[in-house]
Protein backbone atom coordinates (compact mmCIF):
# COMPACT_ATOMS: atom_id res chain seq x y z
CA UNK A 1 0.00 0.00 0.00
CA UNK A 2 1.54 3.31 -1.29
CA UNK A 3 2.20 6.21 1.82
CA UNK A 4 -0.64 8.31 0.07
CA UNK A 5 -3.34 5.47 0.27
CA UNK A 6 -2.31 4.28 4.04
CA UNK A 7 -3.18 7.84 4.93
CA UNK A 8 -5.99 8.32 3.23
CA UNK A 9 -7.14 4.83 5.33
CA UNK A 10 -6.12 6.21 8.94
CA UNK A 11 -8.21 9.89 7.84
CA UNK A 12 -11.08 7.53 7.05
CA UNK A 13 -10.43 5.34 10.78
CA UNK A 14 -9.96 8.91 12.37
CA UNK A 15 -13.29 10.23 10.81
CA UNK A 16 -15.21 7.00 11.78
CA UNK A 17 -14.14 7.15 15.48
CA UNK A 18 -14.70 10.43 15.52
CA UNK A 19 -18.27 10.41 14.39
CA UNK A 20 -19.28 7.27 16.27
CA UNK A 21 -18.57 9.48 19.59
CA UNK A 22 -19.97 12.66 18.46
CA UNK A 23 -23.43 10.73 17.97
CA UNK A 24 -22.60 8.71 21.02
CA UNK A 25 -22.21 12.20 22.91
CA UNK A 26 -25.39 13.81 20.85
CA UNK A 27 -27.49 10.73 22.06
CA UNK A 28 -26.41 10.51 25.40
CA UNK A 29 -26.61 14.68 25.72
CA UNK A 30 -30.08 14.40 24.40
CA UNK A 31 -30.99 11.62 26.95
CA UNK A 32 -30.08 13.21 29.74
CA UNK A 33 -31.86 16.43 28.58
CA UNK A 34 -35.12 14.76 28.12
CA UNK A 35 -34.71 12.21 31.64
CA UNK A 36 -33.48 15.90 33.66
CA UNK A 37 -34.56 18.41 35.17
CA UNK A 38 -36.75 18.56 37.53
CA UNK A 39 -37.27 21.47 40.33
CA UNK A 40 -34.85 24.13 40.15
CA UNK A 41 -31.78 24.10 42.38
CA UNK A 42 -30.39 27.20 44.07
CA UNK A 43 -27.22 28.23 41.91
CA UNK A 44 -25.00 27.64 45.42
CA UNK A 45 -26.25 23.76 45.27
CA UNK A 46 -25.83 23.54 41.13
CA UNK A 47 -22.12 24.61 41.81
CA UNK A 48 -21.00 22.66 44.25
CA UNK A 49 -22.60 19.76 42.42
CA UNK A 50 -20.58 20.13 39.15
CA UNK A 51 -17.22 20.99 41.17
CA UNK A 52 -18.27 17.56 43.46
CA UNK A 53 -18.67 15.60 39.76
CA UNK A 54 -15.51 17.39 38.52
CA UNK A 55 -13.52 16.00 40.74
CA UNK A 56 -13.84 13.20 38.82
CA UNK A 57 -12.36 14.85 35.90
CA UNK A 58 -9.56 16.16 37.87
CA UNK A 59 -8.32 12.07 38.29
CA UNK A 60 -7.95 12.25 34.72
CA UNK A 61 -5.55 14.79 35.27
CA UNK A 62 -4.22 13.39 38.49
CA UNK A 63 -3.68 10.02 36.82
CA UNK A 64 -1.89 11.61 33.59
CA UNK A 65 0.71 13.69 36.18
CA UNK A 66 1.47 10.31 38.04
CA UNK A 67 1.78 8.54 35.21
CA UNK A 68 4.68 10.86 33.67
CA UNK A 69 6.68 10.57 36.78
CA UNK A 70 6.34 7.14 37.43
CA UNK A 71 7.76 6.25 33.64
CA UNK A 72 10.31 8.66 34.37
CA UNK A 73 10.95 7.29 37.69
CA UNK A 74 11.52 3.96 36.20
CA UNK A 75 13.81 5.38 33.68
CA UNK A 76 17.83 5.78 33.65
CA UNK A 77 17.43 7.96 30.67
CA UNK A 78 14.11 9.97 31.70
CA UNK A 79 14.86 10.13 35.78
CA UNK A 80 16.99 13.70 35.65
CA UNK A 81 14.28 15.68 34.17
CA UNK A 82 13.06 16.79 30.88
CA UNK A 83 15.49 19.82 30.91
CA UNK A 84 18.20 17.71 30.94
CA UNK A 85 17.51 15.00 28.25
CA UNK A 86 15.37 13.88 25.31
CA UNK A 87 12.67 12.08 26.83
CA UNK A 88 12.27 8.27 25.95
CA UNK A 89 9.34 6.99 23.67
CA UNK A 90 7.61 5.92 26.82
CA UNK A 91 7.78 9.83 28.29
CA UNK A 92 7.09 11.30 24.83
CA UNK A 93 3.77 9.29 24.45
CA UNK A 94 3.20 10.10 28.44
CA UNK A 95 3.69 13.65 27.71
CA UNK A 96 1.28 13.45 24.97
CA UNK A 97 -1.27 12.11 26.98
CA UNK A 98 -0.94 14.44 30.42
CA UNK A 99 -1.16 17.23 27.48
CA UNK A 100 -4.40 16.77 25.83
CA UNK A 101 -5.83 15.92 29.57
CA UNK A 102 -5.18 19.02 30.57
CA UNK A 103 -6.71 20.86 27.83
CA UNK A 104 -9.55 18.18 28.35
CA UNK A 105 -10.04 19.46 31.70
CA UNK A 106 -9.52 22.98 31.53
CA UNK A 107 -12.20 23.15 28.80
CA UNK A 108 -14.56 20.27 30.69
CA UNK A 109 -14.33 22.01 34.32
CA UNK A 110 -15.21 26.06 32.56
CA UNK A 111 -18.31 24.38 30.77
CA UNK A 112 -19.58 21.91 34.08
CA UNK A 113 -19.11 25.28 35.76
CA UNK A 114 -20.78 26.96 33.36
CA UNK A 115 -24.00 25.09 32.27
CA UNK A 116 -24.29 24.48 36.73
CA UNK A 117 -25.14 28.27 36.29
CA UNK A 118 -27.41 28.29 33.70
CA UNK A 119 -29.16 25.36 33.93
CA UNK A 120 -31.94 25.36 36.56
CA UNK A 121 -31.17 22.00 37.42
CA UNK A 122 -28.24 20.08 35.55
CA UNK A 123 -27.28 17.25 37.55
CA UNK A 124 -28.22 14.73 35.01
CA UNK A 125 -26.44 16.40 32.24
CA UNK A 126 -23.27 16.96 34.09
CA UNK A 127 -23.06 13.75 35.60
CA UNK A 128 -23.87 12.35 31.86
CA UNK A 129 -20.86 14.29 30.52
CA UNK A 130 -18.64 13.60 33.39
CA UNK A 131 -19.01 9.76 33.05
CA UNK A 132 -18.50 10.29 29.03
CA UNK A 133 -15.43 12.28 29.92
CA UNK A 134 -13.76 9.11 31.87
CA UNK A 135 -14.59 6.55 29.19
CA UNK A 136 -13.03 9.08 26.83
CA UNK A 137 -10.29 9.45 28.71
CA UNK A 138 -9.63 5.53 29.70
CA UNK A 139 -9.95 4.74 25.43
CA UNK A 140 -8.03 7.84 24.64
CA UNK A 141 -4.84 6.15 26.89
CA UNK A 142 -5.66 3.08 25.90
CA UNK A 143 -5.63 3.66 22.05
CA UNK A 144 -2.83 5.93 22.41
CA UNK A 145 -0.24 3.67 20.94
CA UNK A 146 -2.22 2.27 18.10
CA UNK A 147 -2.11 5.82 16.89
CA UNK A 148 -4.25 8.61 15.53
CA UNK A 149 -7.18 5.95 14.71
CA UNK A 150 -6.54 4.16 18.21
CA UNK A 151 -7.30 7.24 19.92
CA UNK A 152 -9.67 8.94 17.82
CA UNK A 153 -13.10 7.47 19.38
CA UNK A 154 -11.80 8.04 22.77
CA UNK A 155 -10.42 11.67 22.46
CA UNK A 156 -14.10 12.59 20.32
CA UNK A 157 -15.95 11.16 23.04
CA UNK A 158 -14.13 13.37 25.33
CA UNK A 159 -14.13 16.46 23.00
CA UNK A 160 -17.68 16.35 21.52
CA UNK A 161 -19.73 15.91 24.81
CA UNK A 162 -18.19 18.98 26.29
CA UNK A 163 -18.12 20.93 22.98
CA UNK A 164 -21.86 20.16 22.63
CA UNK A 165 -22.44 21.45 26.09
CA UNK A 166 -20.88 25.17 25.49
CA UNK A 167 -22.78 25.04 22.45
CA UNK A 168 -25.89 24.62 24.90
CA UNK A 169 -24.95 26.72 27.53
CA UNK A 170 -24.43 29.24 24.61
CA UNK A 171 -27.77 29.10 23.16
CA UNK A 172 -29.26 29.54 26.33
CA UNK A 173 -27.28 32.22 27.62
CA UNK A 174 -27.70 34.36 24.07
CA UNK A 175 -31.43 33.35 23.98
CA UNK A 176 -32.04 34.98 27.55
CA UNK A 177 -33.35 31.83 28.77
CA UNK A 178 -30.49 30.92 31.43
CA UNK A 179 -31.41 29.85 34.87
Amino acid sequence: MSEDAAFRREQRQVAAGMAAAALTGVVAIGLALWHGGSAAQPEAERLAMALRLDLCVLAWLLAAIGNVARLRFFSAQDIAGAATTVASEAVRRGNAILQNTLEQVVLAIAVHLGLAATLPDPATLLTTLVVLFGLGRLLFWLGYARGAAGRAFGFALTFYPTAFALIIGLVLVLSGRAA
